[in-house]
């Protein structure tokens, strides 16, 4: 099954399984609590992911000034992103993978998949891992070089 196939899979089934959850809780808590809840974990989501996202660029900071590249940091921020923009989104199946996303333990594992699944499609050939300098010293191939230059007839 290709991506474009789940893809339409996951905008399909996501909203159908939010209202199903919507109408079970309301039936059992009723409208407004059910209304509350869901603000609620919005709410929470929103000073979490404000606290996350300073740690976050703290730890990036501190990367950068150690000379190195923050990519931890960057994947932390892009889950922080989808976790974020999850958060913002009615209902409680978003909510809890936005939950997952912005808690350190779940962002730590979706991370480590994340670098899983990379190192995976790099050893398969299907993506190329470019090094610091943005090169991939294991393939031969045009070299960039850079610098400046002036025209001399004018």
């Amino acid at each position: 099954m290709g991506p474009g196939r789940i893809l339409f899979l996951i905008f399909l089934m996501v909203p159908i399984l939010e209202i199903y959850l919507l109408i079970k809780v309301g039936g059992v808590i009723g409208a407004l609590p059910t209304i509350a809840l869901v603000v609620l974990t919005a709410v929470i989501g929103s000073a979490m992911l404000r606290h996350q996202g300073l740690a976050v660029l703290r730890q990036a900071q501190q990367s950068m000034d150690q000379g190195t590249l923050p990519a931890r940091a960057l994947l932390d921020g892009v889950f922080l992103v989808i976790g974020g923009a999850l958060l913002l989104t009615p209902g409680f199946f978003t909510d809890a993978v936005g939950f997952v996303c912005l808690v350190p333990a779940g962002r730590d594992w979706l991370v480590r998949l994340a670098l899983q699944r990379l190192e995976r499609m790099q050893r398969e050939g299907r993506v190329q891992v470019h090094t610091a300098g943005g090169r991939d010293d294991s393939r031969s191939g045009p070299t960039t070089l850079e610098g400046e230059y002036r025209r001399e007839d004018e």
